[in-house]
């Protein structure tokens, strides 16, 4: 009978000991961050962001707990905000941030989990979203100098969360637009300006491509200016030349200069099918008809006989 109740005695024992066990161990994960907490109060912090500890653990059953706390990027959707810009326009603007808990021992004490931290961050970031676009156009909020915007508010919300060992990670303006009471407004008056724009840079098109027309027609006609110039001269020179060859020719051979010029003429005096010469048989014109060679000289026409008188 004792050895029964020895062996009773030792399997309470042991289920004791492996309910002890199972209460003290406790493991953290590679994307856990945990704080043991002793009567409320934090006694150690376990695989903090930076380092690299996760593993099994053990506490002091029912005198320790443990909080866990996510070590990876957590996402923070922000609702749709109307801020006014420096040109006092209206603007909607939609944004999200990312973020993660690199003090969990700060993030226990001032917001202790998620959905407080969350609704901490927003109240950060709609405060500078505001601040920090009330120094901006809207132009420059939706184009010229979104980037830069966005990273002064993530600084000035970093200032603040630092607080609650809470980091920003990244926040982008996804959304920014007008609202729609007055879009239509707004828009009907930037397509006017452009309007004018396209008319200013249509006039002054004209009025290039009317200077360019105008230069190159002066350039023309000082270039045919130029061409008929060198033309005439060219022609003079040529003129002069031929003349001078015809002269040297003439001197040369009197009798073959004067075929060849008769030969010119014929050919100028007898162009066509039906062309008509009124002039003598005998005229000079016709000498190398009736002598090749251009020696005989045609006979003298006859006078007419003097008409007979009555006695």
């Amino acid at each position: 009978m004792n050895s029964n109740a020895l062996r009773t005695g030792l399997v309470v024992l042991g289920i004791l000991v492996l309910v002890l066990i199972y209460a003290s161990a406790f493991t953290v994960s590679q994307t856990q961050q945990a704080l043991v907490l002793q009567f409320g109060r934090v006694r150690t912090v376990l695989n903090q962001a930076g380092t690299d500890k996760p593993g099994l653990y053990f506490k002091v059953p029912f005198f320790e707990s443990v909080v866990l706390f996510d070590k990876r990027l957590l996402d923070l959707d922000l609702p749709v905000q109307t801020v006014l810009s420096a040109d006092r326009q209206n603007l909607e603007v939609d944004a999200f941030a990312r973020y993660k808990i690199v003090d969990p021992l700060r993030f226990y004490q001032s917001v202790n989990n998620i959905q407080v931290a969350n609704q901490r961050l927003s109240s950060f970031t709609n405060a500078a979203m505001r601040n920090v676009l009330a120094s901006a156009s809207r132009d420059a909020i939706v184009r010229t100098q979104r980037e830069g915007l966005m990273n002064r508010i993530q600084e000035e919300v970093n200032r603040q969360a630092k607080n609650l060992g809470i980091e920003i990670v990244d926040l982008r303006l996804t959304r920014v637009d007008l609202p729609a009471a007055n879009s239509q407004a707004v828009y009907q008056r930037m397509r006017t300006e452009r309007e004018r724009e396209a008319a200013d840079l249509r006039a002054n098109g004209a009025q290039v491509a009317a200077t360019i027309r105008a230069r190159a027609d002066r350039d023309v006609t000082v270039l045919l200016a130029e061409a008929n110039q060198k033309a005439d001269q060219l022609r003079g020179q040529g003129e002069a030349d031929r003349n001078r060859i015809l002269a040297d020719a003439f001197g040369q051979d009197p009798d073959f200069f004067a075929f060849y010029r008769s030969m010119q003429a014929y050919e100028k005096g007898l162009v066509g099918n039906d062309t008509r010469l009124v002039i003598s048989p005998g005229s000079e014109f016709f000498r190398y008809f009736n002598d090749p060679q251009g020696r005989a000289r045609p006979a003298p026409v006859a006078p007419a006989p003097a008409p007979a008188t009555g006695q």
